[in-house]
């Protein structure tokens, strides 16, 4: 059998599409011949139109589902934003008390929670600094009205009652001005370079303390303990508030009595403490004395604004620790700064040293 090359075409009719191929053929014993083949392609792409359509229309009817779903998701999963930006622009500088409604343990729940401790952070900054204008304004108003009144009542011409006059307002000056210089002081405690920890021997830093504190008051001073080793501290700050804690233990306390410093290492954190056998505080009041012009009920007609104790309290949490009061009503009280010990290098803890009268 011969075959020669054929040809392809298409036939339309009044009712469909025919398509046909001829391929001429040529056989030995019959002779010339032609092999035809032709179908309906009409037909054949009805099929495949049907295919074409029964998935577009599935694709159209899951693509409706999915942004269905989509959106349903995307509403639940975008609610704790939509709170948040309906949250925020509720918040006034009068008014930070609203927070996000948690819901669920996702990323979004976390981000909330973070938010909303933020929110609490502000809103606590605002207070304390509302409170803090609110007491320095009234700190300060009564050494104004003070001058004032005694300026309106002096006798200019009365020599004595001018030198007296004049001694009070300088007094008063004084007075503003320590209560300036403190405020400044914790205003500074909020920055990252309040404190600049070196290198520094503690027991050195323990008798340094002791040699500018005897000059406070008449009492007995004496060293409980001595940490004979070396810490990352700010060595300036911890005097600081160490001869704070010695002028309070003066204040409080009677000629005489005991007055004790003492350092050591215990757990991992290093431990500066003043002791003294003063008047004490009321275990109800151990909290509010560390606070802003926080004072005690002994403390009443005694000089100072409230501010001291507080100040010892941002040196200790700028060095990442705490203070802490150990204080019974007629029996005295223990201030311990307790700090985390970094970069420590212990010799020895020497106890019990000899008191130094001054």
């Amino acid at each position: 059998m011969v075959t020669r090359p054929g040809r392809i075409a298409s036939v339309t009719t009044s009712t469909t599409e025919y398509r046909y191929a001829i391929v001429k053929v040529t056989l030995t014993d019959v002779g010339q011949g032609a092999l035809v083949v032709a179908f309906d392609r009409a037909a054949e792409m009805d099929e495949v139109d049907d295919t074409f359509r029964t998935y577009a229309l599935v694709a159209a009817i899951a693509l409706v589902v999915l942004a269905a779903v989509g959106w349903v998701l995307a509403g639940r999963l975008l609610s704790p934003l939509r709170h948040l930006r309906e949250t925020a622009e509720s918040i006034t500088d009068t008014d930070l008390s609203r927070r996000i409604e948690v819901r669920g343990n996702d990323d979004l729940s976390e981000l909330t929670r973070t938010v909303n401790a933020m929110l609490a952070r502000l809103e606590d900054a605002f207070t304390s600094q509302r409170e803090l204008l609110d007491d320095a304004g009234h700190e300060l108003r009564t050494p104004i009205t003070i001058v004032r009144g005694h300026l309106e009542l002096m006798d200019p011409g009365d020599p004595a009652d001018a030198a007296a006059t004049r001694e009070l307002a300088l007094s008063e000056l004084d007075r503003m001005h320590r209560l300036a210089d403190d405020l400044v002081l914790l205003a500074k405690s909020e920055r990252p370079d309040f404190v600049q920890p070196v290198r520094t021997s503690v027991g050195e830093l323990t008798d340094t303390v002791l040699d500018q504190a005897r000059a406070l008051g008449g009492r007995r001073w004496l060293i409980d303990a001595r940490l004979e080793g070396q810490v990352l501290i700010d060595p300036q700050r911890i005097t600081q508030a160490l001869l704070q804690l010695a002028a309070n233990a003066v204040k409080f306390s009677e000629p005489g009595s005991v007055i004790a410093l003492g350092s050591t290492l215990r757990g991992g954190r290093l431990l500066l403490w003043v002791r003294d056998e003063g008047i004490g505080i009321a275990p109800d009041e151990q909290a509010r004395i560390f606070e802003r012009f926080g004072r005690a009920s002994q403390s009443v007609g005694r000089d100072g604004a409230g501010l001291g104790l507080a100040i010892v309290a941002a040196i200790a949490a700028a060095h990442g620790g705490r203070v802490d009061v150990d204080s019974k009503v007629g029996a005295g009280s223990v201030f311990v700064l307790d700090l985390p010990a970094r970069g420590v290098v212990v010799e020895q803890v020497t106890e019990e040293i000899e008191p130094v009268t001054s």
